[in-house]
């Protein structure tokens, strides 16, 4: 496999810094390391972007998360190696990602669930980093990144 070209925010210069401010921002959010990592590895799982599962999966486990948790992580509902916020937070990043699957993709269920666990700032970091994931997944798959090729 070969990419079609660099990853568009590397070749339009000034747009990959922006995009690494939004990613500073949430790690400042308050919402702990591991579970942006979880939900940044099972959103880009839904999209199917090996390189940013890839990469994910090395950032993950540098930030701490066990291999069980890694290798279980497309299956969090029935997997016992996650925490009931963990569990609320990859409902949130899913419903957010799989936007055109129902008619209320992110029911009030949902939300409510994970704001019994993160305040509103913990929550903007969430849904932020759902959002850049995406962003990155769509930029990655389209041009064909390949997993490992970012070091």
């Amino acid at each position: 496999m070969q990419s079609r070209m660099q990853n568009p925010a590397v070749v339009l210069s000034g747009a990959m810094q922006p995009i690494q401010d939004i990613i500073k921002a949430v790690h400042s959010g308050g919402v702990d390391g591991q579970t942006l990592e979880l939900v940044h590895l099972r959103v880009s799982q839904i999209n199917g972007c090996s390189s940013c599962v890839d990469g994910g999966a090395k950032t993950a486990r540098k930030a701490g998360v066990s291999d069980e948790r890694l290798n279980t992580v497309a299956a969090w509902r029935e997997a016992p190696y996650f925490t009931d916020e963990e569990r609320a937070a990859l409902a949130l990043a899913e419903a957010a990602t799989r936007l055109a699957d129902r008619p209320d993709p992110v029911s009030n269920e949902i939300w409510d669930e994970a704001a019994t666990y993160f305040d509103e700032k913990q929550l903007a970091a969430i849904v932020l980093m759902v959002g850049v994931t995406n962003l990155f997944n769509r930029l990655n798959a389209t041009t064909r990144q390949i997993a490992g090729a970012w070091g």
